[in-house]
């Protein structure tokens, strides 16, 4: 089983450093921008809760095309059995071209949660994690940077080193306690 999800859009933006003091000795503000350029990058994740792994892809769309292409990443990161992709509604999800896909791959089952229930699905709680430590306080230049965050910066509770190292066992209600406390914070 894993939960999946979209995260997005991410903008490339910089946000260059005020030039100091003004001759009146005023700090110079720079203007925000609010612009949604053709630039906008997509990361679709995936958290397997038995173990914490997790499968991050960047996408320039998203759409049936680009999330078949990361079913397949799920489907290469999770060799045997079958897989139950826990997601929302979105059309991509449920298109034509998806359905017809996932005739060719039988190991991966889609399970969709409710409408606006969002918080069902563990991802959601994954991607707050992950923005902290992938995007929070960055500024990127071009979608290449963003690429390179998302695969760089997974946060910790998706890494078995990190203390997930298989299904639970005993110890496991101290680790989903890590887990709220990080999530907290």
């Amino acid at each position: 089983m894993v939960c999946a999800d979209e995260l997005g859009p991410v903008i490339p933006r910089t946000i260059p450093p005020a030039p100091g003091w003004s001759p009146d000795g005023h700090r110079i503000k720079n203007e925000i921008d609010y612009s949604r350029g053709p630039e906008k990058t997509w990361v679709y994740g995936a958290l397997r809760p038995r173990d914490g792994q997790a499968v991050t892809m960047t996408a320039t769309s998203r759409n049936s095309a680009f999330y078949q292409q990361f079913l397949q990443l799920v489907e290469d990161a999770d060799p045997a059995g079958d897989i139950y992709v826990i997601t929302d509604n979105l059309s991509s999800h449920n298109s034509v071209s998806t359905r017809t896909w996932l005739e060719d791959h039988p190991r991966i089952k889609h399970v969709f949660i409710p409408v606006g229930a969002c918080w069902l699905n563990l991802q959601e709680g994954w991607w707050r994690i992950f923005r902290k430590t992938a995007l929070a306080a960055r500024s990127f230049a071009d979608p290449s940077h963003i690429t390179h965050a998302t695969r760089r910066g997974r946060p910790a509770a998706a890494s078995p080193a990190a203390g997930n190292p298989g299904p639970p066992g005993p110890e496991s209600a101290l680790r989903c306690e890590g887990l709220r406390a990080r999530l907290r914070r």
